[in-house]
């Protein structure tokens, strides 16, 4: 978890909201628009299998769109398998300095490469 928080740091400039967020999302500096899609986030992560269309009945409610869900669901799996494929290959996992510049290339050029 250390490794993505510089990465998300990085890419957000600010390494104390990441931090808030990680110890306690509900006291962090989000918004409530932003916490209630993280929320979202933490029941896909952990309870995929329950999750209905009422879970995102309050993240319409506060503006975001299905394509917003749509990319939010598939990040967390696509790190929830990018963990495992690490773990289970014996894959040496990047350092935080590494993550770190990763993250900056990132901010810099986007995620799509052209």
């Amino acid at each position: 978890m250390k490794s993505h928080a510089a990465v998300a740091a990085e890419l957000l400039g600010d390494e104390d909201l990441v931090q808030g967020v990680l110890r306690d999302l509900e006291s962090s500096r989000l918004d409530e628009k932003e916490k209630a899609l993280f929320r979202f986030v933490g029941k896909v992560n952990r309870q995929s299998p329950n999750i209905t269309a009422a879970d995102m009945q309050p993240l319409y409610a506060l503006g975001w769109t299905d394509e917003v869900i749509y990319y939010a669901i598939t990040v967390c799996a696509l790190f929830n398998f990018y963990n495992r494929w690490i773990d289970a290959t014996g894959v040496h996992a990047l350092s935080d300095e590494a993550h770190r510049e990763g993250g900056k290339r990132s901010a810099l050029y986007g995620y799509v490469r052209k």
